[in-house]
Parts: C-alpha cells; structure tokens; sequence
C-alpha cells in the first residue's frame, strides 16, 4: 500500500547547511573572542542530526561547559541569520519533487533542529506553501521519535513514510512503527531499511 503522507527530516535529506552553519560558529566564537581552531563545514556535517546543543558539546568538547553553554544558545540564532543571508545547498530535485509530491499527499517536516530553523529552510527554498505540518527538538525539547509521533496523531495519518538519512531517523521510524526510506545520498548510515533513495526524486516510485 503506498504511502498516506511523507514525513521528511531536513539536514541531510533536504538540503546541507554545513558551510552556512560553520560561518555561523566562527561569527560566534569571533564575537566572544574565545580561543579556538576555525570551524569548518565537516565539523558541521560530522555532528549534524543531534539536537543543536549536542552538536555543539560534541564540536567544543574542549572548552569548559559555560562557554559551550553560550555557544550552543547563540549558534541557534547566528545559524538562522547566516542561512537566511546564504542559503544552503538544496539537493537535486528537492524544490521541484516537493511542490509535486504536494499536489498528491501530505508533506511534513520533522527535525531535530533548533527553533525557527525550519521556517528558515521554508523561505529559502520557497517551499512553504507545499508543508502542511512541522515539528523539531527546538520547539518541544523532545525526541525525535516523540515529534514524529506527534505529528503523526495530530494529522491523524494512518499510513506515513518518514525519509531521512540517520541511524537516528531510522529508531525514529522503528519506534513509531512506520516505514522508513533511507536517503543514501546524506550524511549517515543505517542497517536494512525498508527502502534505499540514491538521489531525492527516487521517492517517486513509492507513492505509486
């Protein structure tokens, strides 16, 4: 049975703000003058998929825990401002294959971003129009698998398919028992999905 709705996680799946997000750090690190190697867009993409807090202890694991504190509130905000300034790397197909799939079913977004990020990737790719729900760590403090099972009851979908390219995508999925397709082409690995996406327009041929 196809699918009743797609629900998509956003950095590795949608599009990659990795070099936005290092700008971003480094505007904060700079701004405080704290003493550390510059960021670079790999030290984003190595942590990316955590909630932002966690990306950021992981990511200044040396410096002591106020100052990580700091950083982790500050990047949230910096990271929005500098994507809006810069964009981020949409993966091919992204905008066509979602104003599509809009016209056939339900799109919805669940992330662990922090807040505002997702209205941000919303205006960016001029997408918004084709989103009919949301939901991300920022907003609630919960798990992913707490937001996607959010989601899911608050639209009352009885048959979604949650994309995204993480282990933890994946227990997501596992956890609320719906399928998952596993997009290959992000940032992360996972054992046996249910379906394998080598590039973002193969999810047409699961919503036949």
């Amino acid at each position: 049975m196809p699918p009743d709705s797609l629900i998509f996680d956003l950095d590795g799946t949608l599009w990659d703000t990795s070099a936005s997000c290092a700008v971003a750090w480094n505007r904060v690190v700079r701004r405080h003058a704290i003493v550390f190697r510059e960021i670079v867009a790999d030290d984003v993409r190595r942590v990316t998929g955590r909630p932002h807090d966690q990306c950021i202890h992981a990511v200044f694991a040396g410096l002591p825990a106020q100052t990580r504190e700091l950083l982790a509130h500050e990047t949230m905000q910096e990271d929005n401002l500098v994507i809006a300034e810069q964009g981020g790397d949409l993966y091919e197909g992204v905008v066509d294959g979602l104003r599509a799939l809009s016209a056939r079913l339900p799109l919805m977004i669940v992330s662990n971003c922090q807040r505002g990020y997702i209205e941000t990737f919303l205006e960016v790719a001029d997408v918004a129009a084709c989103i009919s729900d949301f939901e991300c760590w920022g907003n609630t403090g919960q798990t992913k698998t707490q937001n996607l099972a959010a989601v899911i009851a608050r639209n009352k979908l009885s048959a979604p398919l949650f994309v995204g390219d993480t282990a933890g995508d994946q227990e997501a999925a596992q956890n609320n028992q719906v399928p998952f397709a596993f997009a290959r082409y992000g940032f992360g690995q996972v054992q046996s999905p249910e379906h394998v996406l080598g590039a973002f327009a193969d999810i047409f041929r699961l919503v036949e």
